[in-house]
């Protein structure tokens, strides 16, 4: 599972053995919640297999705010890191294989490798393309019509379409499933 971080960050063998250790594998069938809405996270997962979806409830209204798929890390960051009620949930949509580290000893392995300016800083990167991505998703929001947000959906992340249901996308870009199904369709006839 971790061959393709590895190139990432260059440790010696037995420090990168010894990190590795700390995960811990699971795997979960679909619609299973990782963590709740209010609850403080302990876990940052990585994905072997499979779909997840981070959301939000807004006065009973599902809204998603991110996907993630195979070989990317997932976690509320904001309550993992800080210890605060996360303002998210963190769902599979898929049957997902999933390892997952505590925040205890992910703390113990960042204090060793912030000594090593490298590693931190491609660790910071990682944690920051995250970061860009919900901006980007927001100021989409501000400046963009729905059309215009599902045709960048196409266009960026066209697994989204290919794995996930409608109603989420739907949530995703802020339409309802029948607002979802006139662009798509005005979207082939415009094509």
């Amino acid at each position: 599972m971790f061959d393709q971080f590895r190139n990432k960050f260059p440790l010696k063998d037995s420090k990168w053995i010894e990190y590795t250790n700390h995960f811990k594998r699971l795997e979960v069938p679909s619609k299973t919640i990782l963590l709740e809405e209010g609850e403080i996270s302990k876990r940052l997962f990585i994905i072997e297999k499979g779909c997840i979806r981070v959301w939000f409830n807004n006065n009973g209204k599902d809204l998603t705010t991110q996907f993630f798929f195979e070989n990317q890390s997932v976690a509320s960051i904001e309550s993992f890191m800080k210890k605060l009620p996360s303002p998210v949930a963190i769902e599979t949509i898929e049957a997902s294989v999933i390892w997952w580290i505590s925040k205890s000893d992910l703390d113990k392995i960042l204090e060793e490798i912030k000594e090593i300016p490298e590693l931190r800083d491609r660790f910071i990167n990682m944690l920051f393309e995250r970061t860009f991505d919900y901006m980007k998703h927001f100021v989409s929001f501000i400046k963009d019509s729905p059309t215009q947000r599902y045709l960048n959906l196409i266009e960026e992340r066209p697994q989204v379409l290919q794995r996930v249901p409608q109603h989420y996308i739907a949530s995703y870009l802020g339409v309802s499933t029948v607002h979802l199904s006139r662009i798509k369709s005005q979207s082939l006839h415009a094509k």
